[in-house]
């Protein structure tokens, strides 16, 4: 008898056994099809697997393991890229505690995740919650990578960003400076992280209107976009409308005028009519033909709710600085 209950223990600790491998596969593999769904741009199917994974997860690992972190951190960025911050926030947040309660609060993973969640501050226009989010990411880095690892300059990158945002250009100067030295040294000078930190520091100046600095960071960073990605990519079309709008700023409409033609064409054919890069675009060559008194050319770009100036209000027309048009870099 006693033979027999051991025999049956063992034969419910098997099962047990195998019920959990098999989730552990699941997981696995849902995880995988999220992954591969999201990089072909089919979010709402990546989105479906990536929460299955989330639960078989849970279930295999329990709700606080590093693997489920992972996974939520996988279905953040789905939602991120859906333009759900709402519903990003609370996944990140969660994706922080377990990693602090798993690794400690200065591990290199926990910086990740403060990385991940300053993002989505920063992006929602709330540079103040995302400061000090992107301080203590950096200061965990700084501690426990070299000096020149590529994690170090994306949170010095990040900080930036904010600073730029806050308009405490002094304080985000210096982070851009080091970023971009550390990115040309580890990544070699056509790297695309490298075109971010030239465009990021070009705004800047640009920012300060000190165009004389501004333009061949642009130029730089266009450059490097078109060899590395096409043509007809978002980042290009980016690169193509900020150098244009330091063109338009400057009142040099010959050269702002086929960049912000070439950056509407990429924009108007990967975004909505009402997406805010496609209407930035818009309206710049709008201001374009409207200050060379191109009225006709000018209502082409005119946008619903828009008035065109009147020839009073024209000669008074004064050229914004570069518009909140650009893809904010990540």
């Amino acid at each position: 008898m006693h033979a027999l209950k051991s025999l049956a223990a063992i034969a419910l600790c098997m099962c047990f056994a195998a019920g959990a491998l098999a989730q552990a596969a699941d997981w696995k593999a849902l995880n995988a099809e999220a992954i591969a769904l999201y990089q072909k741009g089919e979010l709402e199917p990546a989105l479906a697997a990536g929460t299955r994974a989330v639960e078989a997860a849970t279930a295999a690992l329990g709700a606080d393991h590093p693997a489920v972190a992972t996974v939520l951190s996988n279905v953040a960025r789905i939602l991120d890229s859906q333009g759900r911050a709402a519903d990003v926030q609370p996944l990140y947040m969660r994706v922080l505690a377990i990693r602090e309660k798993a690794f400690g609060s200065d591990h290199v993973e926990v910086a990740a995740a403060l990385n991940n969640l300053g993002s989505t501050y920063r992006d929602s226009g709330e540079p103040a919650l995302a400061e000090p989010i992107f301080v203590r990411a950096l200061a965990i880095r700084e501690k426990s990578l070299a000096p020149d690892h590529p994690d170090v300059a994306t949170s010095l990158n990040n900080l930036g960003v904010v600073y730029r945002a806050q308009g405490r250009y002094e304080l985000a100067e210096p982070l851009y400076r080091r970023a971009l030295t550390i990115r040309e040294k580890v990544r070699g000078p056509e790297h695309l992280e490298v075109a971010t930190s030239l465009n990021n520091l070009a705004a800047l100046y640009d920012a300060q209107g000190d165009f004389e600095k501004a333009e061949p960071l642009y130029q730089r960073a266009l450059a490097i976009r078109e060899k590395s990605l096409g043509p007809a990519s978002l980042d290009v079309a980016a690169s193509l409308n900020s150098l244009g709008e330091l063109y338009l700023a400057q009142r040099r409409y010959e050269k702002a005028e086929p960049l912000l033609q070439r950056a509407l064409a990429i924009r108007s054919k990967a975004l909505a009519p009402k997406h805010p890069d496609r209407a930035a675009t818009t309206l710049d060559l709008w201001t374009l033909y409207v200050s060379r008194g191109e009225l006709a050319l000018a209502e082409q770009y005119q946008q619903e709710g828009q008035v065109t100036e009147t020839e009073d209000q024209r000669r008074k027309l004064s050229i914004p600085m570069p518009s909140p048009g650009r893809t904010p870099p990540r």
